[in-house]
């Protein structure tokens, strides 16, 4: 198990300090220079988590525990139009990202209207590749029951809107409506804040779920191998050409060009494509990763040998 936290430090004596987060078994998942401070995204062994704090105490830098760290979270507004997208959706996916989490944005083509409203097939797929969604709705009740339809993916979902308390059969954070400024005020940082709290708890518990069966080796470590072996990942000019899932991950290279290279890539004595389902992704033709689950990997290697 692997513990994902957020370093904030010095250069002074960075490198030594990366090196000794390799020698305990650790990588570096992202890593920002700017100027005379670094910013790193680090995946520790959970049993060396102490360790690292008392060794970041010797280069004047901190840790930073970050609970959805590793998560790719969809944040979904009816539409693209400035009557639903900016502000909000923006505050929201933003401080999902302080707390470690990948947000996309993304509007539906016809979420519009109460009695219209529909989500595509194309859409719910695009969300359904990502670890949660957060519905980002607006001021009136009657409007977001109206909707309720558009929730109905197969991943947990969390809806936000401006009253307080609705009754829909999702989980709901009140005080995060529509708002012609940017939400800093008191009762909308708490609204936030409350967010985050409902998102971690559910994904504590999926994390939990894949804990009974889980993959036979963590994303983090999948990440590294792909990184080590396919060569053209260094030259994505996206600051994460690899992102992280709970139970995957999502490499932004053409499917078409480099799953086959993607596919052979060995991971111990597996290659790739014998513990994940590797497809095409929604998202601009990148390629998606699925792990299997333990047990279904053992499963067909008996018969594969049978």
């Amino acid at each position: 198990m692997y513990e994902i936290v957020r370093y904030e430090g010095g250069v002074y004596k960075n490198n030594v300090f990366k090196e000794w987060i390799e020698d305990i078994g650790g990588f570096i998942l992202q890593e920002h220079v700017m100027q005379l401070d670094v910013y790193m995204t680090l995946a520790i062994p959970y049993n060396e988590l102490e360790r690292l704090k008392e060794e970041a105490k010797k280069y004047k830098g901190k840790i930073i525990e970050t609970p959805l760290a590793g998560t790719e979270i969809a944040v979904v507004a009816p539409s693209l139009s400035r009557h639903h997208l900016p502000h909000i959706a923006c505050d929201v996916a933003e401080y999902l990202r302080r707390f470690g989490a990948k947000s996309n944005m993304i509007g539906l083509a016809r979420g519009v209207g109460k009695d219209i409203a529909q989500i595509r097939e194309i859409e719910k797929d695009l969300i359904e590749e990502h670890d949660l969604a957060v519905y980002v709705m607006g001021n009136f009740e009657a409007c977001i029951k109206d909707k309720v339809h558009l929730f109905d993916v197969e991943i947990p979902v969390v809806v936000t809107g401006g009253p307080e308390k609705i009754d829909i059969p999702y989980p709901y954070v009140g005080n995060l409506g529509r708002r012609s400024h940017r939400l800093r005020r008191g009762e909308e940082i708490r609204a936030l804040r409350k967010m985050v709290e409902v998102i971690t708890e559910l994904i504590n518990n999926r994390r939990k779920e894949l804990s009974y069966d889980p993959p036979v080796v963590p994303p983090v470590v999948v990440k590294d191998e792909i990184e080590k072996q396919v060569d053209e990942v260094a030259r994505v000019l996206s600051p994460l050409p690899i992102v992280t899932q709970l139970d995957g991950l999502r490499v932004k290279l053409d499917y078409d060009k480099y799953v086959n290279k993607i596919k052979e890539v060995k991971i111990g004595e597996y290659r790739l494509d014998e513990i994940a389902n590797i497809k095409r992704s929604v998202m601009k033709n990148y390629i998606l990763i699925k792990l299997k689950p333990k047990s279904e990997v053992e499963f067909e290697r008996e018969m594969h040998g049978a």
